[in-house]
This record gives structure tokens, sequence and C-alpha cells, in this order.
């Protein structure tokens, strides 16, 4: 059996009952850590909370090379622990298919998503979303202008998008690094991106929101990670008066 577990969002208390008692029912716990991760604690603090040693994955181990993993889901009980929701990835949602082509169970423990948990901090309205992008770090001459794009077609249809930033294995992209380079992009393609919203530390007693333009959010201090943005498209009322009333608008 693999058990997909959802931590939650920001650190030990988020994860459910149900996900807590199959954590400590396994034989083999490990822990995915590059498509998400818990800000608020270390994985030497959750194996002394489950009292289960983890392992943690590369994205080589799921992706390219996942046969060591679905071999010892198959004579036992594997648990995968993976930050927020587990099937907001399609790494994820490949790897069930997988086990399921070897004949191998697999369930679902859900967890608390940022893609929820955004619309409850800023109040922009689940159903005007349109395709999410990630927003990766450039690397030497490679710039992609992906994100851009995405941004430009939603923006079109009147829609909001939802960027998620990049998390590698020493730093986290933050909402700064990620505005600078969206300016950038925009300035290249042309678009004009007039709001922007950055959310720190969703699932925190002290979770930052700020609503602005690019210059109100490259001057606001959010603090460490994870951090996440969202462009809107045209503002409901309820939404602006939201973000008037919980995000500095």
């Amino acid at each position: 059996m693999l058990t997909f577990v959802g931590l939650g969002l920001f650190d030990l208390k988020d994860i459910s009952v149900k996900g807590l008692d199959c954590i400590r029912n396994a034989d083999t716990v490990c822990l995915e850590a590059y498509t998400s991760r818990l800000s608020g604690c270390t994985r030497e603090e959750m194996e002394n909370m489950y009292g289960k040693a983890i392992k943690v994955l590369s994205r080589h181990d799921l992706e390219v090379d996942p046969d060591p993993l679905l071999e010892q889901a198959a004579t036992g009980e594997v648990v995968l622990l993976v930050g927020g929701d587990p099937m907001v990835s399609t790494t994820h949602i490949d790897l069930r298919m997988r086990a399921r082509m070897k004949g191998i169970s697999t369930r679902i423990i859900h967890g608390s998503s940022i893609s929820t948990a955004v619309c409850g901090l800023t109040g922009l309205q689940n159903y005007r979303f349109g395709k999410s992008c990630s927003l990766p770090f450039p690397h030497g001459t490679w710039f992609p202008l992906t994100p851009i794009n995405v941004i430009s077609e939603n923006i079109r249809q009147d829609l909001h998008t939802l960027v998620y930033l990049d998390i590698q294995d020493n730093r986290s992209m933050t909402i700064t690094e990620a505005v600078a380079l969206l300016e950038e992009m925009a300035e290249r393609t042309g678009l004009c991106i007039a709001l922007y919203v950055g959310v720190a530390r969703a699932g925190s007693d002290s979770p930052v929101i700020r609503a602005g333009d690019a210059r109100t959010l490259l001057s606001t201090d959010f603090g460490p990670p994870l951090h996440i943005l969202a462009i809107p498209a045209s503002l409901h009322i309820m939404e602006r008066e939201y973000l008037e009333l919980f995000g500095g608008l």
C-alpha cells in the first residue's frame, strides 16, 4: 500500500488525525520536499512527533526512478508525506498512476492546500482563477517567459492567476524576487501588471498579506518563506473590499 499524506500548510499541527494514525502504523515513511515544504518545522521535529524515521526523497527518486519506492509499497505499508495537499502536483498524480499499473494499492489522505488558502487570505474568489503557473529561478541565459504568457492570457479572460514560486534545496523564491522577475518579463512582452497580491507563511499564526503595485510589494518586508503570489484580474467589489481590509490595498 502506498499512502499519500498531506501535511497541510505550515507546521506539525496541520496534519489530520487520520494522517497521523497512518504514519504511526507505516513500515516506511518518506518525505517529498521539492514541490512544497513545511517552513514551520524541521524533519527532526517531524520524526520526534511521529515516532518514525523519515527518508527524504529527491525529484529523481519520484519522477525518474520510483521503482525502489514502489517495490517497498508492494509488500509493506509505505507513506509518502507531501506538503499541502498531495494531488495538487502532477508528480504525485504520475506516481499514483505508476503504482496502479503495477497493481499496488494506493490511497490519499488530504491536507489543506495553498490553492484554497490563498482565496481565504486574500478574498480572491476561487471560481475566478484561471490557469496557474510556476515561476522558476533563471539559470544562466535561460529566462523562460511562460509565466508571463499565462498571466497575460488569464488577464485577457478576466481571470486571476496563482503563481507558485520556485523551491530549491538551499533557497525558496521570495515575493520580492518574484515581482522583480515578472516586471522584467512584463517589460519584455509589453504587459502591464497593475496589481499584485503577496502571501507569506499561509497557515501560520502570523501570515502576511499585501496587495499593491510592483513598487509597493518590492518595498514590503514579507519575512521568511514560504511565499506565493497572485495576480488579480478585475476585482469584484467584495474582493476589493476584502483586500482593503486584510491586504492593505
